[in-house]
């Protein structure tokens, strides 16, 4: 292959780069040539994890450069930027993300109003829903509610910012041929030999200097060939052709619109080299093209920063929803001036310096936690190689824990930024892209956290928070008005993007993906957990309380007395279980919620400095009147509607009716005392929870005819983990790993697709499922309940020996936690962040309770 480039390209590469650049977007446009663009014909490769992988085997290695994009390029960030990297050689083409950067909007369409019916419709909305509600009542469902939905307009995606394409001038083939992802270090790495030398390429994403560097260095201090550096929009489909320029002697400019009309973003690249013939020089390319190049280096490095105009605080009224500023030119040269000096000071301890600056956050941000599950690292094996020879069942417990470690390294390289982490964090190739690599919000987003507050990680969620109170709440109360009727708090649907898109998304009957106003009730779930973990009472009176009070002022609105049955309960109507017909009432999931979000006003009133009174007896009573959304149906189910129409063959993708057992707690942690209905008998514990079982039993293992999707394997491990059962837990989550990870690790939606899509949340959601195995503490529906902290609750054989360190879990404690040959060995419990209000705590294992004590401020309990 390199032959032929050569051919093509003239004796030692020496055509114009410009016309190589065209020669690789126009093979990748037309043949996906992924293996030209990484530039790899290598001899040889090495036969074990090379020197440098982490000894502990925190890490992915691989023999051969990337091809695929979504199943062999391995993935960097900071939050702000991210970054993949197919690890070539000679040439290297790395991918370009900014967290912002985002079609439509207000910068595509100025009256774009984020899905959402017009003012003078707001009469006309409140009569459709009165007829529809009458409708539903009279014949338990409705064929659609298409009246109350709106076309998507400009709702847009989450795009790629194109390519930095690296060429190194040198005739010699590599051989000798590795690339990794450090774990421990939050870098990834390639490294070859070239003729005596050994060129190594590290690529990182340092969240303190908000930019990203890629590092190249040879042995001996060998002076590397010839460096050149160029920008292509022509690689990330359909992505307007941007201006590049040079802005100096050694920093490369690219502005460009992300579309047509579009919002301006721009990256600013700057290259630094070490030696005494160094030289680095900007220079035209084209028209409106420029290239960096690097001579005389033995060490030599690219940084890049980068933005767009998107502001988040101006999605509010009184910026008229614009998201728009100035592009933050100026912030970006300092960025750039920071991380990239561009006097002589570049020298080589400052790449050094710059390392270790980068490493240090990334640790910070991970936090001691700890985990083993008595893995053996396989160094002879590529992570590939490892993944092809996974089984389900049989398992690998050193993949298994990789697994889990790179789901914390992905939220880590995620968050924290200004936005959280979309449908694929933040790492997306193309100017569009699979569900627009939004925020659904009916699950994934939500998965997307599900580990973080447990390992310690809860200091990263707040750009989540930043995110509703910003985009979601402000254009949230105007939908709440004009689709409602409804003067309090606020709401929204399933499909947010980064514009406040509100509204329900009108797409033929598209009720059962639109008709979801309790995504916000399931985000105020994890609003209540940050406190209840972290205890702090000041960000809680700020921003958590204020969130979750509005939510709960609307849903107090929105319940209603249930005319079908007239059995004197409150429920919601209409209502779909997420992403399944009927459009009916009551529905399990919706009910579940609502009941949930009014005990966390309850729990978190009296610490939120709130004196309104009577918005906390509103709560009390109308939680009292609710329907609480469990009821046994005709064939031993939990029904999924209030109304008993559930078929047994239904595999649904989506676990929507038993989100009271994971991620919540209405099943979990049922109490007849407080949960029977307002009339009527109430179910003892061991009746829900066996008919949960029976629903999760016909829910099938994930591979239905509508999705094949890791995001509902896992949820289906976490589920089968809160029951206790420890062979169906292990089950399903090895079966997830075999059946939907790629070679990079990358969760697959459809992993029998050549080209499949790559979504995140199944990546962040496997730690917390293989978690929820090993500990448990549910929340409970008041504090003077005891909180029920169980210990190894399905612990498979395949795990016989291991640990847990410095484990979070609610009421603010941290956990210690052994077991070695299959037996608890030992467990401690600190109590150092209480919410304030006084709880007893049992610990369990194998349903005994080992200790019961009141959770003080200083509380330590040592058990072995």
């Amino acid at each position: 292959m390199h032959e032929i480039m050569r051919h093509w390209l003239g004796e030692r590469c020496n055509a114009p780069f410009e016309v190589y650049i065209w020669l690789v977007e126009m093979l990748a446009r037309r043949v996906r040539w992924f293996v030209l663009l990484t530039g790899t014909a290598v001899a040889t490769a090495t036969s074990a994890a090379p020197a440098g992988f982490p000894a502990s085997g925190n890490g992915l290695w691989y023999k051969t450069p990337g091809t695929l994009w979504s199943k062999e390029w391995l993935p960097i960030g900071n939050g702000y930027l991210a970054a993949m990297t197919p690890g070539g050689t000679i040439f290297e083409t790395t991918q370009l993300n900014i967290e912002s950067l985002w079609s439509g909007g207000p910068f595509q369409d100025p009256t774009y109003n984020g899905g959402n019916k017009q003012p003078a419709e707001r009469a006309q909305m409140s009569i459709d829903m009165q007829n529809i509600r009458e409708t539903i009542f009279r014949n338990g469902t409705i064929d659609n509610i298409e009246v109350l939905s709106t076309d998507a307009g400009a709702y847009g995606s989450y795009a790629g910012a194109g390519y930095l394409l690296t060429n190194l001038n040198s005739t010699d083939d590599p051989t000798s041929y590795a690339r990794w992802l450090d774990l421990d270090t939050a870098v990834a790495r390639a490294s070859w030999g070239l003729g005596n030398a050994t060129v190594t390429r590290s690529s990182l994403c340092s969240h303190p200097l908000q930019a990203c560097i890629q590092h190249l260095t040879s042995t001996h201090s060998t002076v590397l060939p010839a460096i050149t550096h160029a920008f292509s929009s022509g690689l990330e489909d359909s992505l307007p052709t941007p201006v590049v320029s040079c802005l100096d002697d050694n920093t490369l400019q690219v502005r460009g619109l992300v579309a047509d009309p579009g919002m301006t973003y721009e990256l600013l690249f700057r290259a630094s080299a070490v030696g005494t013939a160094a030289h680095v020089a900007c220079a035209p390319a084209g028209t409106n093209n420029a290239t960096l190049s690097v001579t005389g280096a033995t060490e030599a490095w690219i940084t890049w920063v980068g933005d767009t105009e998107y502001d988040m605080d101006a999605g509010d009224a009184a910026h008229n929803f614009t998201f728009r500023r100035d592009l933050p030119h100026a912030q970006l040269v300092s960025l750039l001036d920071t991380a990239a000096p561009s006097s002589k000071a570049a020298s080589s301890g400052m790449y050094a310096s710059l390392l270790a600056q980068h490493t240090a956050a990334y640790q910070e941000i991970l936090g001691p936690f700890a985990l083993s599950l008595g893995q053996k690292p396989d160094l002879a094996r590529s992570t590939d190689e490892l993944k092809a020879s996974y089984k389900t069942n049989v398992g690998d417990a050193y993949l298994e824990w990789l697994l889990f470690n790179f789901g914390r390294y992905l939220l880590a390289a995620s968050v924290p930024g200004t936005l959280p982490a979309n449908l694929q964090g933040k790492w997306a190739g193309g100017s569009s892209n699979p569900w627009s690599a939004d925020y659904h919000s009916n699950i994934n987003i939500q998965m997307n956290y599900w580990f973080a507050e447990m390992t310690g990680m809860g200091g990263i969620v707040t750009p989540l928070f930043d995110y509703i109170e910003k985009t979601w709440a402000p254009r949230g109360a105007y939908t709440a008005e004009v689709l409602y009727n409804i003067n309090e708090g606020w709401v929204t649907h399933d499909e947010m993007n980064i514009f406040g898109h509100t509204g329900m998304k009108l797409l033929d009957n598209s009720a059962q993906w639109a008709d979801y106003p309790e995504s916000a009730v399931w985000m105020m779930l994890h609003v209540w957990d940050h406190f209840d973990y972290s205890g702090d009472t000041q960000w809680w009176q700020t921003q958590g309380w204020p969130l979750l009070k509005g939510v709960a002022q609307f849903h107090l609105s929105k319940l209603i007395p249930d005319e079908h049955f007239n059995d004197s309960t409150l429920v919601v109507a209409p209502c779909n279980s997420p992403e399944q017909v009927p459009i009916t009432f009551g529905c399990a999931h919706a009910q579940e919620l609502i009941w949930q979000l009014f005990n966390a006003v309850e729990k978190g009133y009296p610490a939120s400095g709130d004196s309104d009174e009577a918005f906390f007896q509103e709560v009390l009573s109308k939680r009292a009147q609710m329907d609480k959304g469990i009821h046994v149906g005709s064939w031993g189910q939990l029904q999924e509607w209030k109304i008993d129409m559930d078929s047994p063959t239904d595999t649904h993708r989506h676990l929507s009716h038993l989100i009271g057992l994971y991620p919540g707690y209405a099943l979990t942690s049922y109490n007849a005392s407080i949960q029977a209905p307002p009339h009527g008998r109430a179910y003892t514990k061991t009746e829900v929870l066996n008919a949960t079982t029976t629903s999760l039993i016909h829910r099938g293992n994930g591979t239905g005819p509508d999705a094949d999707s890791g995001w509902e394997k896992v949820w289906r491990a976490a589920a089968w983990a809160q029951l206790g059962d420890s062979e169906m837990f292990y089950d399903e989550l090895s079966y997830a790993v075999q059946r939907n990870f790629a070679p990079n690790l990358f969760s697959m939606y459809d992993p029998l697709d050549t080209d499949p899509i790559f979504q995140i949340d199944a990546n962040l959601g496997y730690p917390a499922a293989l978690l929820n195995g090993l500990l448990q503490a549910p929340d409970v529906a008041s504090l003077t309940s005891p909180l029920i902290v169980t210990l190894l609750p399905a612990l498979p054989a395949t795990w016989p020996t291991g640990s847990i360190k410095s484990a979070r879990i609610r009421g603010g404690m941290a956990l210690d936690l052994a077991w070695a040959g299959g037996e608890l060995k030992s467990v401690e419990i600190t109590v150092d962040k209480p919410v304030g209000t006084l709880r007893t705590v049992e610990v369990v294992y194998r349903g005994k309770v080992l200790s019961s004590f009141s959770a003080h401020l200083g509380t330590h309990v040592s058990l072995s």
